[in-house]
């Protein structure tokens, strides 16, 4: 390979890791595994130390790959985060040792320890108070996101015997087990999956809202002292003192030679599937600070330590079918059942093969031997057919054309991948359909919650959303831990519901893409379910909210085996079939309104009329009640119409 043809290759391997940087590090949700990335980064790296005359200084093998967003205030490190240096092999591991001891001499201790698969953080206290958190960003700045920081129990808020001013590096995870726990809580509302516990404790911890990362259940473990008013000598050092003062600390062990250091790399690797949390590899670091600042670092890295990274371990196995499941929202999911294998320390004797463009892709039959692995170390996945040990007369697979649980006919989805089944009261999506017939956004029955409605559906007492409208008190008080208080409370709670409308009825039978605001507009146009079980598709298609594909969706779900009995049991129970609020006035036709301060006889929800949340210059007119504020001002300098809370309540009339 000559230099110009190093350079080729060097722009495209930058261009590739940049974008897997972006969708690693900025979207929290990377398409490759980190063990993939590193060997391509690790390309680039010997390709630039074999040709130095095409390294650029944008290069990523000079940076720490992350950005900032412009979500949260920026971070300026006081002391940068680096990154680590990534190492394949044992040779690359010796090769280190020898490095450090031509650098500094022998007897060198050096400090091994899991490499936490989350996101890095650093923490700062004053006078032992928490006070600022922050990503690590680009490595010199970060995203403050303290507020989120906030809300994990095993973040220390105060430390005991403190320095006056410490800064402190660590790794904010999720469980294994929360990690599981929140995946099925989000499989029964029909939700998607969160990929691995790094992206989730990435995306959680970078939410605007606080609230979600308290719910995400989020840990913290440190690993290095950045800065601190105490000294220190050695690294060990520096982690007992961190223990004392509250925090939950890396384990680590301490080795004279490289040799003892391998072979504790690889006893973490053997029980890794044992710890609490991911890790993708393990550190080796020089303990004495001291030496550390003579061995100085790089631009990216520091010459005092190196990460050590596990492959993903991959297995063959016999593919001995492939069973359709039938998901909570419908998906029919293939998965693929093989013959047990140990991978990654535990048996497995299944894998997950995603939906039909991924079977046709991988060419998989009943019968082939198979390569699986598990994906981030917990998911196992078949990753590629040998071919060549293909048995005769395998054929290929295709999903079924209706439902394996109902019989209903299945439809793929126009905008995915998915095929759904279409079945409205379909055993195996009843319980997430009980769970959001009964979820704030739709029938707001409380104290019907998942545990509820999973009591319920196991115990017999609801096949469907309009069994929960003839529970009675006494059934009730039969359930495990229910009281008669309670379910008096409850059946209390389901009578309230039946006066919620159509609007908040439509949105509660889960019909696809008609969430809370589209339910509003589609029952404040019909009026009635009955005008709206009449409706075709042009007549839904006439509400400018509604599409053609939403459209064929509302009609589906009314033609589905099932819709008919459901509606009926309804109606018997006296569920409102009747829209809340009435069609907007002829006379608003085209007009857009913006209410601004406190307006005393109706919310913004009842006005009846389109309401805005801020002034623009299509505003039709601005109602201004009790300390109005910017919206006013605005309305005044774009000579927009003002009226009071009264005249307002006059043109309603």
């Amino acid at each position: 390979m000559n230099v110009e043809e190093a350079r080729a290759l060097a722009e495209k391997l930058r261009a590739e890791i940049a974008e897997h940087n972006r969708r690693y590090y900025d979207n929290d949700a990377p398409t490759i595994s980190d063990f993939e990335y590193d060997k391509l980064n690790h390309s680039l790296i010997d390709l630039e130390n074999e040709f130095p005359e095409i390294v650029t200084d944008s290069s990523p093998t000079l940076h720490v790959g992350g950005t900032v967003s412009d979500k949260f205030a920026p971070f300026p490190h006081e002391v940068p985060l680096e990154s680590l240096q990534d190492v394949f092999s044992h040779e690359e591991l010796f090769a280190f040792g020898e490095r450090v001891k031509n650098a500094i001499g022998d007897g060198i201790a050096f400090d091994v320890e899991p490499k936490i698969d989350g996101l890095s953080i650093a923490l700062t206290y004053e006078n032992g108070v928490f006070i600022k958190g922050a990503t690590r960003g680009n490595g010199r700045v970060g995203e403050d996101v303290t507020h989120n920081l906030m809300t994990i129990r095993s973040l220390p808020k105060t430390l005991k015997n403190a320095p006056e001013r410490l800064i402190v590096r660590g790794e904010v995870y999720m469980a294994k087990d929360v990690f599981e726990d929140i995946n099925n809580q989000r499989e029964i509302l029909g939700q998607q999956s969160l990929a691995n516990p790094r992206n989730a404790a990435a995306g959680s911890l970078r939410q605007l809202d606080p609230k979600v990362a308290e719910e995400r259940r989020l840990d913290l473990i440190v690993y290095n002292i950045q800065y601190s008013t105490n000294t220190y000598k050695t690294h060990t050092e520096t982690l007992d003192a961190l223990t004392e003062m509250g925090f939950q600390v890396v384990p680590y062990k301490l080795y004279s030679s490289i040799e003892d250091c391998v072979e504790q790399i690889e006893n973490i690797g053997k029980t890794r599937d044992e710890y609490s949390y991911e890790m993708d590899g393990a550190v080796i670091k020089v303990n004495d600070l001291s030496l550390r600042t003579v061995l100085g670092s790089t631009s990216k890295v520091p010459r005092w330590a190196v990460a050590y990274k596990y492959p993903p371990e991959e297995k063959l196995t016999k593919l001995i079918d492939i069973a359709v499941q039938v998901g909570r929202t419908g998906v029919l999911t293939p998965k693929a059942v093989f013959e047990p294998v140990r991978l990654a320390g535990t048996t497995v004797s299944y894998a997950t093969l995603h939906n039909q463009d991924n079977i046709s892709a991988l060419d998989v039959r009943i019968g082939d031997t198979v390569r699986i692995r598990k994906a981030g170390e917990i998911i196992p996945e078949v990753v590629a057919v040998e071919k060549e040990l293909r048995p005769e007369g395998t054929k290929p697979f295709f999903l079924p054309s209706v439902c394996p649980e109902c019989g209903a006919d299945v439809i793929r989805d126009p905008d995915g991948a998915a095929v759904r089944c279409t079945g409205a009261n379909c055993p195996a999506q009843r319980l997430r359909n009980l769970v959001h017939f009964a979820s704030k956004d739709a029938m707001d029955i409380d104290g019907l919650g998942p545990s509820a409605c999973e009591k319920l559906l196991n115990a017999g007492f609801v096949e469907d959303i309009a069994d929960f409208y003839y529970l009675d008190v006494q059934s009730l008080q039969t359930l495990p831990g229910m009281k008669r208080k309670s379910a008096e409370n409850l059946v209390a709670a389901i009578n309230d519901s039946k006066k919620r409308g159509l609007g908040r009825l439509l949105c509660a039978l889960g019909i696809r893409q008609v969430g809370t605001k589209a339910a509003e507009v589609i029952a404040e146009h019909f009026g009635t379910m009955d005008s709206l079980k009449c409706a075709n598709l042009f007549d839904l298609t006439e509400i400018s909210d509604v599409g053609e594909v939403t459209a064929q969706y509302i009609i589906d779900w009314f033609a589905s085996p099932g819709a008919e009995e459901i509606l009926g049991k309804l109606e018997k129970a006296g569920v409102s079939f009747e829209a809340e609020t009435t069609r907007v006035s002829d006379a608003f036709s085209g007009m857009t309104f913006v209410l601004t301060g406190t307006l005393d006889s109706m919310t913004r929800d009842e006005a009846g009329a389109k309401i805005n949340a801020s002034v623009s210059k299509k505003t039709s007119i601005v109602v201004a009640g009790e300390a109005a504020g910017s919206k006013l001002t605005k309305a005044n300098e774009l000579g927009i119409k003002v009226i009071s809370e009264e005249e307002f309540i006059s043109m309603l009339q």
